[in-house]
């Protein structure tokens, strides 16, 4: 399969600068992963499009202020960190901007030195591995100092940080936001809930492998960088068994969806309490151990989301149903409209 396989044609107005005014008001295209067929509705409809007995899962990660923007302390030349992993003992995985500007022993000052980085090894592809040094508390430092990670296609300045966040978030540690998330209030999770669905969360820190772009030509030659996840007892346990009940487990987002995949894959399709790295790459071809449905955001053409997407739903699917998103005119990206692929696209408001 090649990456050209997988490339839409989207109009650049189209990708959404802001977020709506209301989490919940975004449009929600519904679409049948079997047939292809099509429905088109409001997010704050969701819960009549769920069954009473279903799973929700979402990603809880929260995330870092982690753009940083600084000096190199030797040539006072402007560098950019991206933090992507917290590797421990205060060293951090970033990616660095411009690498070229970088050695080992390079020294960066954030806040007129208020947070020093020092390159410690340098990697490809702009990744960097660097000591902070700093005095106090470091994510009260960081806060201070750095700004949302925001996307670089979003040239509109944000005025809530909050909004970058979703409204569950609660395991720090991110670089990006799990966006299908961001259309959930806590008035319409609670509606949910009232119609007897299981809200579950899991964590994945979203790093450099969810929205890193491809550059082979194959696909099956992409290598995706690494993410952190975790799942827990009470969350395993309930996941099996609504596996042995055939509940339907509904991923919101997909990193959430690869943490259900990886942990699937590793365990014969059973659910485990664990925490690790994963870079599962899921494209057409994969069969689907853990979730059955998916809640996600319109992706980048030519991007590993796009390829997931199809995967569960059928490339042809997906790209029919992205073009027809662009003629109604949907927004896309991160605060873009979402969509629903699902085995049934009909209204459960009874079931």
């Amino acid at each position: 399969m090649k990456v050209e396989d997988f490339d839409y044609n989207l109009p650049e107005e189209l990708i959404a600068q802001t977020p709506l005014e209301k989490r919940d008001a975004s449009r929600l295209l519904l679409l049948d992963k079997n047939t292809g067929e099509i429905a088109h509705s409001h997010f704050f409809h969701l819960p009549d499009y769920l069954k009473k007995d279903d799973i929700l899962v979402l990603n809880d990660t929260k995330v870092l202020p982690a753009r940083l923007i600084g000096t190199k302390v030797a040539t006072n030349a402007t560098i950019e960190l991206l933090l992507l992993k917290d590797l421990g003992n205060n060293i951090w995985e970033c990616l660095s901007k411009p690498a070229k500007r970088l050695q080992e022993g390079t020294v960066i000052s954030f806040g007129d030195g208020r947070l020093k980085a020092i390159v410690k090894e340098k990697l490809a592809e702009g990744i960097v591995h660097v000591e902070m040094a700093y005095t106090g508390i470091f994510l009260e430092v960081l806060e201070a100092l750095g700004t949302m990670p925001l996307p670089p296609y979003i040239h509109e300045k944000l005025k809530d940080g909050n909004r970058y966040q979703t409204v569950y978030a609660k395991e720090i540690g991110s670089a990006a936001a799990p966006t299908a998330g961001l259309h959930f209030t806590k008035e319409l999770l609670a509606e949910i809930a009232r119609k007897g669905v299981k809200i579950l969360y899991v964590t994945l820190h979203v790093g450099l492998g969810t929205f890193r772009p491809v550059e082979v030509e194959n696909i099956q030659d992409h290598h995706m960088h690494s993410e952190y996840y975790i799942m827990d007892s009470l969350t395993a346990a309930t996941l099996n068994q609504a596996k042995e009940n055939h509940q339907r487990i509904v991923a919101v987002g997909t990193t959430t969806t690869r943490v259900l995949e990886t942990i699937a894959t590793n365990n014969n399709g059973h659910f485990v309490a664990c925490s690790g790295n994963t870079d599962i790459f899921i494209y057409p071809g994969y069969q689907f151990k853990g979730i059955d449905c998916l809640i996600t955001n319109f992706h980048l053409p030519k991007s590993t989301l796009v390829m997931l997407v199809s995967a569960l739903a059928g490339k042809d699917h997906i790209l029919n149903a992205y073009q027809i998103a662009v003629q109604e005119k949907y927004r896309f990206f991160s605060f873009g409209d979402a969509m629903f692929i699902t085995d049934d696209i009909t209204k459960k408001e009874n079931i």
